[in-house]
């Protein structure tokens, strides 16, 4: 079974978003599925560490606050397009979805 630490072993040779690894890639490496890639780089981030991706760029450690920023921008944006989802099959406000007060206009 494949740790957090095997797979942050690999992608420490790969700082910075030009040297971006394709899951693909690290799955054959790891001898493991993409999910199971996906699901140890969430262990990794859970534990604060810096792992940044797209499906453009692959996996890398962020080389600086904006390689971390762009990660963070194109997370938020997948769970609120999640979130939008769910509050449309709910048929209600995404407001209402997130439990959020409204103020009377």
């Amino acid at each position: 079974m494949k740790t957090p630490n095997d797979l942050l072993s690999i992608l420490a040779s790969h700082i910075g978003k030009d040297n971006g690894m394709p899951v693909a890639g690290l799955a054959t490496l790891l001898d493991i599925t993409e999910r199971q890639v996906r699901e140890l780089v969430t262990e990794l981030r859970m534990q604060g560490t810096a792992v940044c991706g797209t499906p453009k760029t692959g996996y890398y450690i962020a080389a600086n606050p904006e390689e971390l920023a762009e990660t963070c921008e194109f997370l938020r944006g997948r769970a609120l397009k999640s979130l939008t989802l769910e509050s449309r099959l709910r048929n209600i406000p995404l407001p209402d979805l997130l439990g959020q007060i409204h103020l009377p206009t």
